[in-house]
């Protein structure tokens, strides 16, 4: 595992109740601009969900980041912060910025966080 390269990014959001009109519209017709100067990139936008486990009533958005620093500087960019009441007003929504995990990663490589360093 290399620790010398950044893990993607990624803005995850989870949208409820989307008012359907003329702000959401804006809101995609000018999402993409914003994302273009940090490397954004969508990976699912409101895609079909196929439920496995509990109740799923909305949509999910993921956007890929080059790194978590793309992904903070888009989200806090001015562009973004001046659309974004489009959306938090015209649906339920809420959204999260997460740190991806490096290439060769195993699900394993967390215990030694989870048991402080002890771990496989």
């Amino acid at each position: 595992m290399s620790s010398s390269v950044n893990p993607r990014a990624y803005a995850i959001a989870y949208l409820r109740e989307v008012d359907f009109g003329d702000a959401i519209v804006e809101y995609i017709e000018k999402i993409d601009a914003t994302l273009a100067p940090s490397g954004g990139r969508f990976l699912v936008h409101g895609g079909e969900l196929t439920p496995a486990e509990g109740t799923w009533d909305g949509d999910i958005v993921i956007i890929e980041f080059p790194d978590q620093a793309a992904a903070r500087d888009w989200y806090l960019s001015a562009d973004y912060q001046a659309i974004l009441p489009l959306r938090t007003e015209h649906s339920q929504s809420i959204a999260a910025l997460v740190e991806g995990v490096p290439s060769g990663y195993r699900a394993v490589d967390k215990l030694s966080v989870l048991l402080g360093g002890t771990g496989a």
